[in-house]
């Protein structure tokens, strides 16, 4: 069986430092790579919130053509605040995952979301930015998985350097 993979693609993102955090959501929740459209990242000063160095682990890169990331094994889905979505507590990720964010100021094209294979929302009042919505999912995804974890063993790797509680049992 092929390891679970996913892979996220932000429409037109404006804002550097929202890009910067979905890098470090990347990193947390084992993305292979990002992909952005549009003109307006490139104008913008480099991403700033990329504090774990994600950036130079996963692959940012800009694409026109979202299609052609896809595979015979993954599937599209968009995750928007759209009529007829799927809620995300009630969503089954695919093994293979190409996750698509609209803007923070607009929508996915209509275009992408009638090819997704999927489209979900998540149920909030109001909307989340563009780097709270991809945690969401990416834990939302790493959480349905129910893998076996060493929780104490990820624990020490994942905290920072400083932190050394324990909690006697």
């Amino acid at each position: 069986m092929n390891r679970p993979k996913s892979t996220i693609v932000l429409c037109n993102p404006k804002s550097p430092s929202n890009v910067g955090a979905v890098m470090r959501a990347a990193g947390c929740y084992a993305s292979e790579a990002i992909y952005y459209t549009g003109d307006r990242f490139e104008r913008a000063q480099k991403y700033q919130q990329d504090t774990k160095n994600h950036s130079q682990t996963i692959p940012l890169n800009k694409i026109e053509n979202i299609q052609t990331l896809k595979t015979s094994k993954s599937k599209i889905v968009c995750i928007e605040l759209v009529e007829g979505a799927i809620a995300l507590p009630d969503f089954k990720h695919p093994e293979q995952a190409i996750y698509v964010f609209g803007p923070e100021d607009g929508s996915i094209d209509l275009s992408i979301v009638k090819s997704a294979d999927h489209v979900v929302y998540i149920p909030t009042i109001g909307c989340m930015n563009l780097a709270a919505t991809t945690n969401v999912v990416l834990y939302d995804r790493m959480a349905k998985q129910k893998k076996p974890i060493d929780h104490d063993a990820l624990i020490k790797k994942s905290r920072d350097v400083n932190n050394h509680l324990k909690i006697d049992k």
